[in-house]
């Protein structure tokens, strides 16, 4: 069996989404340019007054559904995107938590802190920070978060089980995960599981729902439930066309709590 060496993956996934900062493209997976990440965002849940209020070049269409719909985010809360983008997920935090609160949005290519730093600028937004750094080591202080979102992101990473030990890290007692990623529901074909472009388009780094539950468990997580949307087949069809990769992959939400 080939592995997928760590650092070829961050090198894949950070090239290709340096390279969709800089054209601001909203093909952010699929091979050869196609999207796995649909760009219809009303069809992942969000609302048009919610697309609406973010600053144009944030919405990349980089996600797989709509982390805000779980997340309750309250007035006053401090919260983590990890894999931020555009800033996309951030700004619409923002404004959930206000003045008081604050977003905190990480991601590993400069190119895309660069864009979201120049559209919460252009957007006029106080309460958000966003920093280069890798989700499996944050750079954030312990026990500072009330709650971690994510969009299509945490699959993209070869150590999933140490993006799940820092998000407990990072969160408070009673702090929250909400996250909309992608999970297999079987193994992957291995000229498909060793394909590089594949696992940089959201799709073959996907985890095993039992995998995912183990790593929450280890980490520390409680109240765990992993909801996996079957109607997102039919998306993933048209993401990687004649691949069939609709038969192993879906996506899914994500919720814990750190008790």
């Amino acid at each position: 069996m080939i592995d997928l060496k760590n650092e070829e993956i961050r090198k894949a996934v950070r090239d290709r989404y340096g390279l969709i900062a800089r054209e601001q493209n909203a093909s952010c997976c699929g091979p050869s340019g196609g999207s796995c990440c649909s760009s219809d965002s009303q069809a992942l849940g969000y609302g048009i007054e919610q697309l609406n209020q973010v600053p144009e070049g944030a919405n990349l269409g980089l996600g797989c559904g709509n982390p805000q719909a779980i997340a309750s985010l309250k007035p006053g809360e401090t919260v983590l995107d990890l894999g931020s983008g555009g800033g996309f997920d951030a700004f619409l935090a923002s404004k959930s938590v206000g003045p008081k609160g604050q977003v905190i949005g990480v991601d590993m290519t400069i190119d895309m802190v660069s864009l979201a730093r120049a559209n919460a600028t252009k957007g006029g937004y106080t309460n958000v920070d966003f920093r280069l750094g890798e989700i499996e080591h944050l750079p954030v202080a312990d026990a500072t978060i009330d709650v971690i979102l994510s969009n299509c992101v945490i699959n993209l990473s070869p150590d999933k089980a140490q993006v799940f030990r820092e998000a407990f890290r990072v969160l408070k007692r009673g702090g929250r995960l909400a996250i909309s990623d992608m999970v297999a529901s079987g193994p992957f074909p291995e000229e498909l599981r060793t394909n590089l472009e594949l696992h940089s388009a959201c799709l073959t780094g996907a985890s095993p729902l039992t995998d995912l539950e183990l790593y929450l468990k280890q980490a520390g997580f409680s109240q765990i439930r992993i909801e996996p949307k079957v109607e997102s087949r039919s998306f993933v069809k048209d993401w990687a066309p004649g691949t069939h990769l609709e038969d192993f992959v879906l996506s899914a939400t994500i919720e814990a709590v750190k008790a």
